[in-house]
């Protein structure tokens, strides 16, 4: 369990600047072309590495397993990320960092539906406080925001939970690496063939200035220029490689739920780390939440620590 503390730290920090990196492109670089350009980063420096474990597990991959792979790629590539990069154009990155977090709200029920991992008092403790938490940060009744933005925000956090959760199924049959390799690579496949569908002429008709109008016409490579191409390797290797891999490396020492710690905590590192890069204001709310959001990640530390100590009780008992 010390290592999966230790990867979901990392990927904690890690994912706490993505809103930051986003932001600074958001406006020079479509949201299609931008999660194009870094998942595929992140796809091509996870291969080799996927290709020796899908060598050392002897895995056969089968049509079902490209379906799989179209579908964990579809939910996560071109779903969630695309509606995060949406929400990041329309709304601050500390506010899109906050509602992204919120996501295991949504990966608790869904673990529980698909996967049946258990919920018990203590879980549900800790979710009620980080949302409490969340709330704070929010501020519901003083918050002035672009609703656009917040909405894509909330779509974006519970198709990723969805995405987390499916992609969970199957971590022990591949491993995390392959699971993020090839999800980034297929998401990128579907996303190219709707990036050369838009640049057909039934598309022309959307104006520009409207939100249907980032459906046409998507680049590929125009609009990367010396100026964004630092934080486009960033986004791709450190947040969409090295990010996800310890986010899922996290998850295969723990489980679904314990792995979304990693939530609790993004949202008290990005509003400080907003405030310092992009200097956004830290409220007394946000702080209060932030607070929060802890307390609710040391509740689910506490009872998966209860949990391991029942199954070594138990493992004990069975050899006496």
């Amino acid at each position: 369990m010390k290592k999966a503390y230790i990867y979901i730290m990392l990927a904690a920090v890690i994912f706490s600047t993505m809103e930051i990196a986003g932001k600074t492109v958001a406006a020079d670089i479509n949201p299609f072309q931008l999660n194009f350009i870094r998942f595929l980063i992140g796809g091509v420096i996870l291969l080799p590495a996927s290709i020796q474990t899908i060598k050392g597990k002897n895995i056969e991959l089968t049509r079902k397993d490209c379906l799989y792979f179209l579908l964990t790629g579809f939910l996560g590539i071109v779903i969630s990320m695309s509606f995060f990069q949406f929400a990041i154009l329309y709304t601050m990155a500390s506010t899109v960092a906050i509602i992204f977090s919120a996501n295991p709200m949504f990966t608790t029920p869904i673990a529980y539906f698909l996967l049946k991992e258990k919920i018990n008092k203590k879980v549900m403790l800790s979710l009620a406080v980080s949302l409490l938490g969340v709330l704070f940060i929010l501020n519901p009744f003083g918050i002035h925001t672009d609703m656009k933005g917040v909405i894509f925000a909330i779509l974006s956090a519970i198709t990723f939970a969805l995405y987390s959760v499916v992609s969970k199924k199957r971590v022990a049959r591949y491993g995390s690496i392959v699971i993020n390799c090839f999800s980034f690579l297929a998401g990128d496949i579907i996303l190219l063939a709707l990036m050369m569908i838009s640049h057909l002429a039934l598309f022309d008709t959307y104006q520009k200035g409207n939100i249907t109008s980032l459906l046409v016409d998507i680049p590929i490579i125009s609009g990367i220029n010396y100026s964004n191409i630092a934080v486009l390797i960033y986004l791709g290797v450190i947040v969409s490689g090295l990010g996800y891999l310890f986010y899922f490396m996290a998850m295969e020492k723990s489980s679904a739920a314990v792995a979304s710690i990693v939530f609790f905590i993004k949202p008290a590192l990005a509003p400080l780390f907003c405030l310092l890069i992009l200097r956004e204001t830290l409220t007394a709310s946000t702080i209060i939440g932030i607070v929060l959001i802890l307390a609710g990640a040391f509740i689910m530390m506490l009872n998966d620590n209860d949990h391991k100590q029942v199954e070594v009780s138990g493992v004990q008992a069975t050899i006496r």
